[in-house]
C-alpha cells in the first residue's frame, strides 16, 4: 500500500509541473478524458470499467471497482496562417507562418476505491488547454521599416500558452444494482501567457487610451484558481444498454491581473458550461458500441465568446473576444474483446467549428478549427491484475478564411493534429 501511494504522489506532482498543453479538439477541450476514452472518439458517458469518471461521468465511479491508471499522451498539432492580397503599404503584410511548438507530453491520472457496497470514490487528474502557439517575430513588414514583424505586428515571437490543470476528487453512490449519481468537485488551476501583441498594446483603437497597455503583451506566465464542480447519473436500463448524463456549470476562475487589459472582463477566463448524454449497448458479448453527444458553451465566456470586433476596448466588462460559438460534439466508439488478453477499440469524433470568418485574426493565437478525429486504441492484459492500453488519433487540416483586421485583404487559419498515448493500469 505504501508503494501505491507513492506512485500516486509522484503522478499527481507530474501532472502539477506540467508546465505547457497543447489541447485544441473540440475547441480547446480534448476529444476524450483517459486512454479508453481516447481510443473510441471520446465515447465515455455511459463507459464502464475506467478511472476517469471525475472527467466523464462522476456517477460511472460506482462501477470502477479499486483500480488506478497512470499515462501520458504525446500530442502533435500543426498549426499555422496565411495572409494574402496585400497591394502598396500593406504589401509587406503577406506572408505565411509555421508555430513552432509542435509536440507537447500530456500525462494523466486516475484512481478508484469500492469503500462500500454502494459507495466509491476516486480521483481524475486531467488537462485542457490548447491555445498554445509560437510563430516567429520576422517576415512582416507593417510600418515601411523592413520585414521586422511578426504578422499581428508586434516586435516580439508572437504567441499564447493556456494550460487548465483540474482535479477532480469523485464521490460516487449506488441508487440500486444498476443506476448510481456522483459528484466531482473541480480544483481548477490555470496558466497563461501572451507575447507579441505590442500593435494591439500600442493602439488606442484597441485599448481605448493613449498611453501603452502595459498589461496586455508580454508579462511572462500568470495563474488563476477557481473551483467548479460536475455531477452525473447512470443507469442500466436493460442487460446491454447503459446511459448517462454529466453536467458542469460554468467555473469561474480568478482574474488574470497581467493581462487585464487583453481579457474581457479585466483579465477574466471562466471554464464553460459543458453536458453530455451517451449510452452504450452491448451488442454481442464481444463487442461494445457507445455514443455520446456534448455540448460545449464557449460564448457565454465573454473572453472566448466575444465578437472580435465587439465594442469597447480590450479588457472592458464587454471587450472583444475570440468569437467562439458554442459547439456540438459528436462521439462515436466500437470496442471489440479480441480475446482474453487484447481489447481492440476504434472511433470517430466530429464537433462544429467555434471559428468564423470574421474572428480570424485573433484566431491566429488559438486555431482550434479542426473538426473530424479519427481514433484507435488497443489494451493488452500484461497478468490478472494489470494492463497496458494504447490510443492513436488523427485530425486532417481544416482551415477558415476571413478578413484580417489589419490589412482588411484574406487571411486564413488552418490546423491538424495527431496523439498518440499509453497508459498502464492496475485492478488492487
Amino acid at each position: 500500500m505504501k508503494k501505491t501511494h507513492t506512485l500516486r504522489a509522484t503522478v499527481v506532482a507530474a501532472v502539477l509541473a506540467t508546465s505547457s498543453a497543447a489541447w485544441a479538439t473540440d475547441g480547446y477541450f480534448p476529444h476524450g478524458y483517459g486512454m479508453q476514452s481516447l481510443g473510441m472518439g471520446g465515447a465515455s458517458v455511459a463507459v464502464t470499467g475506467n478511472t476517469f469518471a471525475g472527467a466523464n461521468n462522476p456517477a460511472l465511479a460506482a462501477f470502477s471497482g479499486n483500480r488506478f491508471e497512470v499515462g501520458a499522451n504525446l500530442f502533435m498539432p500543426k498549426r499555422g496562417a496565411t495572409r494574402t492580397g496585400g497591394t502598396g503599404q500593406t504589401a509587406g503584410m503577406n506572408g505565411s507562418v509555421e508555430s513552432g511548438s509542435s509536440a507537447f507530453v500530456v500525462p494523466e491520472f486516475g484512481y478508484s476505491r469500492q469503500i462500500s457496497p454502494t459507495t466509491a470514490v476516486g480521483l481524475s487528474v486531467y488537462g485542457n488547454g490548447g491555445m498554445n502557439t509560437d510563430y516567429d517575430a520576422t517576415g512582416f513588414d507593417c510600418t515601411g521599416g523592413g520585414p521586422a514583424n511578426n504578422m499581428l505586428c508586434g516586435g516580439s515571437k508572437l504567441g499564447v500558452n493556456l494550460m487548465q490543470l483540474i482535479v477532480a476528487p469523485t464521490f460516487a453512490y449506488k441508487l440500486s444494482e444498476t443506476s448510481a449519481v456522483g459528484v466531482s468537485p473541480l480544483l481548477v488551476v490555470q496558466q497563461f501567457k501572451a507575447s507579441g501583441l505590442q500593435a494591439f498594446a500600442g493602439n488606442p483603437q484597441w485599448t481605448g487610451q493613449s498611453s501603452y497597455a502595459t498589461n496586455t503583451t508580454d508579462n511572462g506566465n500568470d495563474a488563476s484558481k477557481g473551483l467548479g464542480v460536475r455531477v452525473g447519473y447512470t443507469a442500466q436500463v436493460n442487460d446491454t444498454t447503459r446511459w448517462g448524463l454529466s453536467y458542469s456549470p460554468q467555473i469561474n476562475m480568478s482574474r488574470f491581473k497581467k493581462y487585464a487589459q487583453l481579457f474581457a472582463e479585466a483579465g477574466d477566463f471562466d471554464i464553460p458550461e459543458n453536458y453530455a448524454l451517451g449510452v452504450s449497448i452491448q451488442a454481442s458479448p464481444a463487442v461494445m458500441l457507445a455514443l455520446d453527444y456534448q455540448r460545449i458553451n464557449y460564448s457565454k465566456v465573454k473572453a472566448i465568446g466575444n465578437q472580435m470586433t465587439q465594442g469597447g476596448p480590450l479588457g472592458a466588462d464587454n471587450g472583444p473576444g475570440f468569437g467562439w460559438a458554442d459547439v456540438n460534439v459528436v462521439k462515436v466508439g466500437v470496442e471489440w474483446k479480441h480475446s482474453q488478453s487484447l481489447t481492440l477499440r476504434a472511433g470517430y469524433n466530429h464537433t462544429s467549428n467555434p471559428v468564423s470568418g470574421a474572428n480570424v485574426t485573433f484566431n491566429i493565437l488559438a486555431p482550434g478549427v479542426v473538426t473530424d478525429h479519427y481514433t484507435l486504441g488497443a489494451t493488452y492484459r500484461l497478468d490478472d491484475k494489470s494492463d497496458l492500453t494504447l490510443a492513436y488519433m488523427v485530425a486532417p487540416k481544416n482551415s477558415v478564411t476571413g478578413t484580417s483586421a489589419l490589412s482588411q485583404t484574406p487571411e486564413t487559419i488552418r490546423m491538424s493534429q495527431q496523439s498518440l498515448g499509453v497508459q498502464y493500469g492496475w485492478k488492487f
